[in-house]
């Protein structure tokens, strides 16, 4: 449990204090991405592309095997913000695809706030995110704005 956390009682609280330019979110460390949870995210998302789930496919396309979808990798930046932060604080929140998942990758998710202002009313924190594998290849990038009190 990250400290703002371990403060208000709660997952996910914020308490502004704490909330700083170089403030690291906790990491999401996931599990190898497995042929089970690509077909499981097929189903839930409705994205039943086979260079997903069939090898076959993914092989006559050039690929050594299957790869993870884009947006099982924002889903799972989706988590780590709304793990960090309630969903009613997102403002704002958009990613760039910049390499592939493959099968069995492990990827972690990180963020970092990298600025913090006032506007509207509100005290918002800009944060810098990205999913990376085990060998240091990142997946994702992308950025959110978090309101934080």
């Amino acid at each position: 449990m990250d400290s703002a956390s371990a403060q208000s009682g709660r997952p996910g609280a914020l308490c502004g204090g704490l909330v700083a330019p170089g403030t690291e979110l906790p990491p999401l460390e996931l599990p190898p991405i497995s042929r089970t949870t690509l077909a499981l995210f097929a189903g839930a998302s409705g994205d039943h592309n086979p260079i997903h789930i069939d090898i076959d496919n993914a092989r006559s396309a050039g690929f050594d095997d299957v790869f993870a979808h884009g947006m099982l990798s924002m889903a799972y930046l989706g988590r780590l913000l709304t793990g960090w932060a309630p969903q009613s604080a997102l403002r704002s929140f958009q990613v760039r695809f910049v390499a592939i998942t493959p099968v069995h990758g492990r990827p972690t998710c990180t963020g970092r706030v990298v600025e913090v202002e006032e506007s509207g009313g509100e005290r918002l924190a800009h944060l810098e995110l990205a999913v990376t594998l085990e060998d240091g290849t990142v997946t994702l990038r992308g950025s959110a704005v978090v309101a934080v009190t």
